[in-house]
């Protein structure tokens, strides 16, 4: 049985209907963007936490090595953040306990951010980049014309919200996902739906092209997605194992260790990723800083193994170590196969 054609291939231009998740802070690399698109999916540079300049330099890094299509993935912009007094002292007071018991330094104060989005937005359209992706929100679509965008969504309402913003295809986040939680409208808590009953209802809810993610790590997962009706996957943590990822040993052995959890105690917001014993003492402290101040606040911890915070699916256990080509390969095979298997 032959693959079958979706809107989403049509969409982006891509041989299959697979799209490599941006996975910032480490496991996206230009390398595993190239090796994707090259072998007919649709590779994705990380670009949330890159400056302006940075971001132009991987995109051109990127056309150097392919002609594919491939997309840049950025955060929706957030109000700033604001800090009660109290809660700093409390975060800064149990992070201090940490570094003395871990005999770290105090850090230099962190350094706010120089960039705004709109200066990445920028440079998404001055290189042409052909698809921009967005989590955390909803970024300005006005001044995008002829670039495809695909926003993120944890439950129907904001499906429907990206829809009526104008994208052009919406990932739906099930629960079992791993990396921060796209969620913008209500609590992450009340947005933790599974993979199997966010996608039928978020079809059946908007006109674009849907894209599932959350637990897929094979071409079952894929020809299951395919059947419940989105048009194409996105795939994260199968990707994260791969040769060209820089994700390092201990974050691929930490994933497959201990159980992951949803929390926001790391970087104040919600993510899922590897339980770890750090991890758990972070929970049982102190209520977390909002998002940018919380993540700048234990960023010294991050390079210290086995003290990251080391994001990944719920599915990491069954995910592979191959070249990001031959994990391509297998996922095509199994697709058709397990569709093959349904029309018996």
């Amino acid at each position: 049985m032959r693959w079958p054609q979706t809107r989403l291939t049509g969409l982006l231009g891509t041989t299959y209907p697979i799209v490599q998740a941006a996975m910032a802070g480490g496991p996206s690399t230009v390398d595993l963007a190239v090796a994707v698109s090259n072998a007919g999916g649709l590779g994705s540079i990380a670009g949330a936490i890159l400056s302006p300049g940075r971001l132009r330099d991987e995109i051109r890094m990127y056309r150097e090595r392919t002609a594919r299509p491939f997309a840049v993935n950025l955060f929706a912009a957030e109000p700033p953040a604001t800090v009660e007094p109290e809660l700093l002292e409390a975060v800064c007071g149990e992070l201090a306990r940490h570094r003395r018991r871990l005999g770290l330094p105090e850090p230099a104060p962190p350094r706010a951010r120089t960039w705004t989005l709109d200066e990445q937005l920028t440079v998404i359209v001055d290189e042409r980049v052909p698809v921009l992706s967005f989590t955390f929100g909803i970024v300005p679509i006005a001044g995008l014309e002829g670039i495809v965008t695909i926003g993120t969504a944890t439950t129907v309402g904001e499906a429907l919200a990206l829809e009526g913003a104008g994208v052009d295809a919406i990932v739906v986040q099930g629960a079992e996902a791993g990396g921060h939680r796209g969620t913008f409208l209500g609590p992450p808590a009340d947005a933790l739906v599974g993979l199997i009953a966010l996608v039928p209802q978020v079809a059946d809810a908007v006109s674009v092209p849907v894209i599932a993610a959350g637990g897929v790590v094979d071409g079952r997962g894929v020809a299951a997605a395919l059947t419940l009706g989105a048009a194409g996957v996105q795939l994260g943590t199968a990707f994260l194992f791969c040769a060209e990822s820089g994700a390092d040993a201990v974050w691929r052995q930490a994933l497959r260790t201990f159980p992951s959890v949803v929390s926001d105690a790391y970087t104040g917001r919600a993510a899922r990723g590897a339980r770890t014993p750090f991890v758990d003492q972070l929970i049982a402290g102190p209520r977390p800083a909002p998002y940018e101040v919380q993540r700048a606040l234990t960023a010294d911890f991050r390079c210290l193994n086995g003290h990251g915070w080391y994001l990944g699916g719920q599915a990491a256990g069954h995910a592979r170590e191959l070249p990001a080509a031959e994990l391509m390969s297998a996922i095509v095979e199994e697709t058709r196969a397990a569709l093959a298997r349904l029309t018996r």
